[in-house]
């Protein structure tokens, strides 16, 4: 029980975790399970108080209500970095600011490079944009202490500033037609919260009751619903003036943080990465959408984060993490095109209604980019730690 203990503290298990749902969702996809795999996904689930129902398959409400706190998480972490932590300052932004913006603007033009012309493939061009925090952070500890603590923190800092750049894509980019009261019951949701903030009110029950509503309004309204929940994070007080040294928000980040890496990103990954590869060839996976994806993480990704890095450290306007190197910081950026979870959430999002004119080599695309991004990655960077201690 120790070791098992020990194991699931270890800063890669949610890393590992990600990846065992992963190869059991191809499995089974790719097996005689292949029909239950599709009977679990598809199984009905409906709540219903009175006049309000919400019917869904299983699979929307992992990826709309499982992924809603995942993005709350995520949204708890941005405001506490902001506030007092890797991106409280200035001089901290920098670097991974200048980073993330190069990581997403390359791939999304290696992308629209292959598809430009094609509305419907179009619609894809943000899949390779993203960074797989938990995935990415979790590789990156493989080489343990031997990796200077300034590259992780560059990763994670880059990492949540990427995701950050994500929500606004979905906001922007990956709405539906709108329902205009439902906007405004979200409206009036948020215009409680921010009240209840600047009150003073610590009851983190309060919150989640009002985000409750919030995610049904805006689930209703066209949004994607896991937007609230990076709404209703940033409402979380981060201090307690009347309690002081006790932190709302970082005691509800530390509560959430074990259920999101232990069970809400493994049980999307089982629901997202299940890909059959009945039919699939090698030129499916060439075709422009597929090729796109692939290229786009693994190469848009590190030509983007890397460039952009090195050009802000040559003029000045950033610093080389301490202790690092060139050949070190290049392996980290090969290492954010570990799309992944958030890809495999935008790839669905980008393409849902039309997910058959791909055959799932669309997604298929995103797990080969994400593992060859993750395999060189680890190799560069034990070269260069080995170099480095020669």
């Amino acid at each position: 029980m120790q070791k098992l203990k020990a194991l699931l503290q270890h800063e890669s298990a949610g890393g590992v975790l990600l990846c065992l749902a992963m190869l059991m969702a191809m499995f089974m996809a790719n097996s005689f399970l292949d029909n239950e795999y599709r009977s679990i996904l598809n199984l009905p689930v409906e709540v219903r108080v009175g006049n309000l129902q919400l019917a869904k398959p299983l699979l929307l409400w992992i990826n709309d209500g499982l992924m809603a706190v995942f993005f709350f998480l995520v949204g708890l972490e941005v405001k506490r970095e902001v506030l007092v932590g890797q991106l409280s300052r200035p001089s901290q932004i920098v670097l991974p600011g200048v980073a993330a913006v190069g990581g997403m603007l390359v791939p999304a033009l290696v992308f629209v490079f292959f598809n430009y012309g094609d509305a419907a493939s179009m619609r894809g061009w943000a899949i390779p944009t993203a960074t797989d925090i938990a995935f990415a952070l979790g590789v990156l500890t493989l080489l343990g202490s031997r990796v200077p603590t300034s590259l992780k923190l560059f990763l994670m800092a880059l990492a949540i500033i990427d995701d950050l750049g994500a929500i606004i894509i979905i906001a922007l980019f990956y709405t539906s037609e709108l329902s205009e009261a439902s906007l405004m019951l979200a409206s009036v949701c948020v215009l409680v919260l921010v009240m209840m903030n600047r009150l003073g009110v610590t009851r983190v029950a309060a919150y989640i009751l009002v985000g409750v509503v919030l995610w049904i309004s805006v689930l209703k309204s066209g949004v994607h619903a896991t937007l609230a929940g990076v709404v209703l994070a940033f409402a979380i007080p981060l201090r307690d003036r009347k309690q002081p040294g006790h932190s709302p928000l970082q005691e509800l980040e530390h509560a959430l943080q074990p259920w999101v890496t232990y069970m809400i990103l493994p049980v999307f990954a089982f629901a997202n990465a299940g890909v059959s590869l009945s039919g699939m060839s090698v030129e499916s996976l060439l075709q422009p959408v597929p090729l796109g994806i692939a290229l786009g993480l693994f190469v848009g990704k590190q030509l983007g984060v890397f460039l952009f890095s090195a050009a802000a450290i040559r003029m000045g306007v950033a610093v080389m993490p301490q202790g690092s190197s060139w050949l070190a910081l290049y392996a980290v950026s090969i290492l954010t095109g570990i799309g992944f979870t958030m890809s495999l959430f935008i790839d669905s999002l980008a393409y849902a209604g039309i997910e058959q004119m791909f055959a799932s080599a669309d997604r298929l695309a995103v797990l080969i980019g994400s593992f060859a991004s993750a395999v060189v990655g680890v190799v560069l960077l034990h070269m260069a730690v080995r170099k480095r201690e020669a």
